[in-house]
């Protein structure tokens, strides 16, 4: 069996691909929403500690938003969409038309459309692995928490700790028609089989 911390370089190329076409794919989701051309820098993504990967967020007391969903079907895990606040902001002005000041002052409406926001981006990585591997991966409804960093990196922490102290950690800039750049960051962790089941549909792992 094989975890998080055995993957070797071909098998680390692959992942950082679903990573990228996810990527993509979410660029093109976001600027549907919203009705507006946006671009990406080119992606990283990388398989880091728990706590590393808080570091790499921004550490864990910066107050966040955080939209996760279960990953159900042929894959099992969780995907967790980091929603900070240079996102937010530009998020509810362009499918809003508000203006965001805290994370305290979100209304319901504004909750709404974030946790929609990080639902359609959850499914454009669900959508690139399932369309790499010939996998059925369905989202689950999304649940939306705003609290510090370290507190929603619990989460997946709690879940999958046992199992291995890595995750997939994805990152890269949106960059909007008006040439404001905001962050992206998400998280993914299936579970050890079904990483293993992956890699093998992926043709990097043999039985």
């Amino acid at each position: 069996m094989k975890n998080y911390n055995e993957l070797n370089s071909m098998e680390l190329d692959t992942l950082r691909e679903i990573g990228s076409m996810g990527t993509g794919n979410a660029a093109t989701a976001l600027s549907g929403m919203i009705g507006r051309r946006v671009r990406i820098e080119m992606p990283e993504v990388r398989i880091m500690g728990y706590n590393e990967a808080i570091d790499w967020i921004g550490g864990p007391e910066i107050i966040t938003a955080g939209v996760l969903a279960r990953m159900e079907g042929e894959i099992n895990g969780i995907i967790l969409c980091i929603e900070q606040a240079a996102f937010v902001e530009q998020v509810l002005t362009c499918v809003l038309g508000r203006s965001f000041q805290s994370f305290d002052d979100l209304e319901e409406m504004d909750i709404s459309a974030l946790r929609e926001v990080g639902n359609i981006m959850i499914s454009a990585y669900t959508n690139a692995m399932s369309g790499l591997t010939n996998m059925k991966i369905r989202p689950s409804v999304p649940a939306f928490a705003v609290d510090m960093q370290g507190a929603i990196m619990a989460v997946p922490m709690a879940e999958f700790g046992g199992q291995s102290d890595c995750i997939m950690a994805i990152g890269t800039n949106f960059i909007f028609d008006d040439d404001r750049t905001v962050p992206c960051r998400l998280l993914m962790s299936p579970d050890v089989r079904s990483l293993n089941f992956l890699l093998r549909k992926l043709g990097v792992l043999d039985d």
